[in-house]
């Protein structure tokens, strides 16, 4: 099952890890913002902000416009829908390991013996 993904799946992984880069892509993914309006429920400076808006965009889960002095981030699914598909492929992996296991467990369980007592009856 060993296949090869792309290292933007590494990035994608790790702008995911964070806390605060989730809540900023949850925040986009209704729509459109401006830097300073996904800045404003954080208790963080301005510059921390940006610093994870640049991990999300170098994971390529942001798109940027700029109009005039104002920068509009929204959201870019496509690495996030990448990133499914790999789990979604360990999903079947495991659950049929897991049917699997269930289906030899039912059909191997050896009945319990039962005790007999000295004069060869069951006790």
């Amino acid at each position: 099952m060993v296949k090869y993904y792309p290292v933007s799946l590494d990035a994608t992984f790790s702008a995911l890890a964070d806390p605060t880069r989730r809540r900023i892509l949850q925040s986009l993914s209704t729509h459109s913002r401006r830097v300073t309006d996904l800045a404003q429920p954080f208790s963080m400076s301005l510059p921390a902000v940006s610093k994870h808006l640049r991990v999300l965009e170098r994971a390529g889960l942001l798109k940027r416009r700029q109009l005039g002095r104002e920068h509009h981030l929204e959201l870019e699914p496509a690495p996030m829908k990448e990133a499914a598909l790999w789990i979604e492929e360990y999903r079947k992996f495991w659950e049929g390991s897991l049917d699997s296991l269930a289906h030899y467990l039912e059909n191997n369980q050896q009945p319990k013996k039962t005790k007999k007592n000295k004069k060869g009856k069951k006790a």
